[in-house]
């Protein structure tokens, strides 16, 4: 059976020092290491693209729509993405809107490279 990653709270985006600057803990290896769990598909890689540069909160079917997946399949995968912080989810009516966490992908990437960003 496979070993299952413990739960923590990815709400905020990644703070720890760089992975290039000291050897990481335990704690923050697996900080980052989920955040990366959750890009590491690359439906969810086009579906926070599509969040970053489509300008206003998307809803599920637009996007499910122009990644050629059913609502459910996109919807799962905007979970795990919503789970690692990457993006925010709001209600209205009866359809979800979606929207990029730009601040917790530069976190991220900070994280990995300081001179990045």
């Amino acid at each position: 059976m496979p070993k299952t990653l413990p739960m923590i709270d990815m709400t905020d985006p990644v703070c720890c020092a760089p992975v290039t600057a000291t050897p990481a803990d335990d704690a923050a290896a697996l900080d980052v290491a989920l955040r990366l769990k959750a890009l590491a598909d690359p439906v969810r890689v086009k579906l926070l693209s599509l969040l970053f540069t489509c300008g206003e909160p998307c809803t599920t079917g637009s996007l499910a729509t122009t990644v050629g997946l059913a609502e459910s399949t996109v919807s799962h995968h905007l979970g795990q993405l919503r789970t690692a912080g990457f993006i925010a989810s709001e209600r209205r009516g009866m359809n979800m809107h979606h929207s990029p966490r730009r601040e917790a992908l530069t976190a991220l990437c900070k994280v990995l490279d300081p001179n990045c960003c």
